[in-house]
């Protein structure tokens, strides 16, 4: 019974000062809107970038040799025994959260021309399964792409044919050291040159057949990377556990992309906590409109609070009824805040926001092995949503204590005397 009357005051109060209420609500509702849509813009931005830097390189998940993560070197690469299994488990899993799914067989070596000789590193790709793996292909600036009829083919960067004096058609000698220990060369022709944005792998990437790789380096039916595309990053962990459960009996090693890709995964951590800082601003902000409007509540109404003890109201549940206003609204606003947030990012740009007319190189978009693409559409996570109503309602709670506090605090005596 007592609840329900503190209740029924603080709802009575909030709906007699109108105005008042209206402000503090807007601030909040403003608050969680702008919340949501930068989040939902991070995430979209993430989730691009991400997937940019996954398709150019080991994929969401990349199965590998116990040691060839740390050593690079082919004497830790998955064998013509151990491949089958891995192609297997990939199989098995695969479903509506695997996109595509890849072998490399991958060297660091060099290649020479008439002109120069560079670092570089070789690719050994299935030319089918790439196509749908990578987007390589789709950035062909000369030539074309490999082909699954090709040999001794390759498909180079910009850069790197720029350095080596490569045309399309050109022939020039990649050299590394193959798994018996020797340096072996191998001929190839340019097949076609791309452009992705990204410098190192313009100027040191170089695709070749597998089959032609496997030849030259002395590896027959073996792979350094089994690569596994999937439709969203978050689906990351699950697979992965999936496929070391799979996998447990064999030598072989199931990692996810912030494993493989160290240095992607502390470009977006430190993108996350300057995410962060403004979030700690924008709270910081709503919470102190929160407490300025409800103690100024409090300073206003000193004669009504003295009324309601007078008629038997305790200072603790005169304390109750302030922080029941403010708990009221902060509920309603998280609410309607939520919602002017999806309408507002979904009804506006949901197709995506065009940021290329801020930055006209393309390059400046590509970082830690990826490119953000200029056009960023907004991704939407209910557990960031969610969390992100959460620490407004705590907000909205912390903000409610002092004034309460003082609330209940209040000289009966002094509070009925009349105004001067």
């Amino acid at each position: 019974m007592r609840f329900r009357v503190l209740l029924k005051l603080a709802l009575r109060s909030v709906g007699r000062n109108a105005r008042r209420s209206a402000l503090t609500a807007a601030a909040m509702v403003i608050g969680l809107a702008l919340l949501i849509f930068s989040r939902s813009l991070s995430e979209g931005a993430h989730e691009q970038w991400v997937t940019s830097a996954v398709r150019m390189g080991t994929g969401h998940v990349a199965i590998q040799a116990p040691d060839y993560l740390e050593s690079g070197k082919l004497e830790h690469r998955i064998g013509v025994k151990a491949y089958p299994r891995a192609l297997d488990a990939v199989e098995a899993v695969a479903g509506d959260r695997v996109v595509a799914h890849a072998p490399r067989l991958t060297v660091n070596g060099l290649a020479s021309s008439a002109s120069s000789a560079l670092p570089v590193r070789v690719e050994g790709v299935d030319p089918d399964r790439e196509r749908i793996f990578s987007d390589l292909d789709e950035k062909v600036v000369d030539g074309r792409y490999l082909q699954s009829d090709d040999r001794l083919h390759a498909y180079v960067g910009v850069e790197l044919a720029r350095r080596l004096g490569l045309k399309v058609g050109t022939r020039f000698v990649l050299t590394a050291q193959s798994a018996s220990g020797d340096v072996e060369g191998q001929l190839v022709r340019v097949a076609g040159i791309f452009k992705s944005a990204v410098p190192e792998m313009d100027a040191g990437l170089i695709h070749i057949p597998l089959e032609t790789a496997r030849e030259w380096l002395g590896t027959p039916g073996a792979v350094t990377t089994y690569a596994v595309l999937l439709t969203s990053s978050r689906d990351t962990g699950g697979v992965v556990e999936e496929l070391h459960d799979r996998l447990s009996g064999d030598d072989l090693r199931v990692l996810g992309w912030r494993d493989t890709s160290p240095e992607l995964d502390a470009a977006l951590r430190m993108d996350d906590y300057g995410d962060y800082v403004f979030h700690a601003i924008l709270f910081a902000i709503v919470a102190l409109a929160i407490m300025n409007a409800v103690m100024m509540s409090v300073l206003g109404r000193r004669r009504e609070f003295g009324v309601l003890q007078a008629l038997g109201l305790t200072g603790a549940q005169t304390g109750w009824v302030v922080f029941g206003e403010g708990l009221f609204l902060t509920a309603a606003s998280g609410v309607v805040g939520m919602g002017l947030g999806f309408l507002f990012t979904w009804g506006f740009f949901r197709d995506g926001i065009d940021f290329s007319g801020l930055v006209e190189n393309e390059s400046a978009w590509a970082s830690a092995g990826g490119i953000v693409d200029p056009v960023i559409v907004p991704t939407f996570h209910s557990s960031q949503v969610l969390l992100s109503l959460y620490f407004m309602l705590i907000i909205g709670t912390l903000a409610s204590i002092y004034p309460a506090m003082r609330a209940s605090k209040l000289d009966v005596a002094e509070a009925m005397k009349f105004d001067q």
